[in-house]
């Protein structure tokens, strides 16, 4: 059988040692990792005005959020919670896009209060936003361009029947409402969807959204949203980034001829820039054969990365422990009390009771989705930057977890 050929490191520091000193499960981050894709995406779009906005419900970690500022992102946010973390991280309100769906108008109503930039994604809350502020908050209106995009159905969010964005044959209504009430659209915003492979698909919707600014003659900038693929195993087809960027260009410098101010062009990446920099570190339980399979059960489970769950999202996963054994055939399951399967049938080196195992490309939506299912604690964050682990979020205790119930003894 053949070898198993695995890093045993992030950022030069051992796994295992980051195992040992700070016990698993474990959520370990590179930063150099995310600082390398934020660089590619700044030099894909050198060629225009542009802004990256790290779309922080990716992994909101007040450090991680930090070191984004520090290397030149502004923020998307999707919740007022967000804004205020952001704000808490040092951005400055102009640097902060406040996204949300479905909330109600006091979110927005302190979002104005914050001063960031607005998003309003539906007549009904464009009406109400007029009636209370007229023209003295300018706003972004998120489209949608009814193009279905995404790797699933569940971050698919262009489509007819998506929740998100006012539809493009809607935009007549739209014009009447801030006609009425002498609001000022200085933003266009859209999102087709996550894990986009097809470059056209994304630039179809930019030409969408390019032929809707000509309708708002204040339009300052143009978010086009993100949906850039990265690579969970090594057949996988990503976003030809730099493509994108050389297309992208020469359509916006073309649209921005004449101006007297050009349009500022957005992107709003969460997982492209996180989640290479990610590993879920976990220890094997138990090896438990059954008639049609072997199972390796580990200290984790569902409730700290719900993604293959979900999502059917694939994570490579690697033996650390023992990177020259014989490859066997596992299905490593977690010890939730639900079918929590990280991964069907994987070729790994030999599991032993004991043994770490790494699940690549979790920076993002790992621990931003996990939760306390069973009452089990959510793990610690670790950063490894310039060489060196820094603790970024402890592991949970039974305080955590039990700090905002209030207990009554009952007769």
């Amino acid at each position: 059988m053949g070898k198993a050929e695995v890093s045993t490191q992030i950022g030069g520091v051992q796994l295992e040692e980051l195992a040992v000193m700070f016990g698993t499960p474990l959520y370990v981050y590179d930063s150099s990792l995310m600082a390398r894709q934020v660089a590619r995406l700044k030099a894909a779009f050198s060629g225009l005005t542009h802004r990256i906005m790290y779309a922080c419900k990716a992994l909101p970690n007040l450090t991680v959020l930090r070191l984004m500022r520090r290397i030149g992102t502004g923020l998307d946010t999707v919740s007022i919670e967000e804004v205020e973390l952001g704000l808490k991280a040092g951005f400055t309100a102009d640097e902060i896009l406040f996204t949300p769906n479905m909330v109600g108008f006091a979110e927005f109503q302190r979002a104005v209060e914050y001063g960031v930039h607005i998003t309003i994604d539906s007549i009904p809350m464009l009406e109400l936003f007029g009636q209370a502020f007229g023209g003295k908050v300018p706003l972004f209106l998120r489209v949608n361009p009814h193009i279905m995009a995404g790797g699933n159905e569940r971050i698919s969010t262009g489509h007819i029947d998506s929740k998100f964005g006012i539809s493009i044959h809607q935009l007549r209504h739209v014009e009447r409402i801030v006609a009425t009430h002498g609001m000022h659209i200085h933003g266009l915003h859209m999102h087709t969807g996550s894990d986009i492979l097809d470059a056209e698909v994304f630039l179809q919707g930019a030409e969408l959204l390019i032929d809707t600014a000509e309708r708002f003659p204040e339009l300052r900038y143009l978010d086009l949203g993100s949906g850039f693929k990265v690579a969970y195993k090594e057949e996988d087809i990503t976003t030809d980034i730099e493509e994108l960027g050389r297309r992208i260009t020469e359509r916006m410098v073309k649209f921005n001829t004449g101006r007297s101010t050009p349009v500022e062009v957005w992107f709003e990446p969460g997982k492209f820039l996180v989640s290479e920099s990610g590993t879920l570190l976990v220890r094997v339980n138990l090896v438990k054969q059954t008639t049609a399979t072997v199972f390796a059960g580990v200290d984790s489970g569902l409730n700290h990365m719900i993604r293959p769950m979900m999502y059917g999202a694939y994570h490579q996963i690697d033996n650390v422990s023992n990177t020259g054994g014989n490859t066997r055939i596992y299905t490593v399951v977690g010890n939730i009390c639900e079918t929590d399967t990280f991964g069907w049938d994987r070729k790994l080196a030999e599991v032993r009771e004991g043994d770490l195992l790494a699940l690549r490309n979790a920076g993002a939506y790992g621990h931003s989705m996990a939760s306390n299912y069973n009452s089990r604690l959510r793990p610690p964050e670790i950063l490894v930057h310039n060489g060196k682990p820094l603790l970024i979020r402890r592991r949970e205790t039974l305080v955590d977890l039990i700090a905002t119930q209030v207990a009554h003894e009952l007769e």
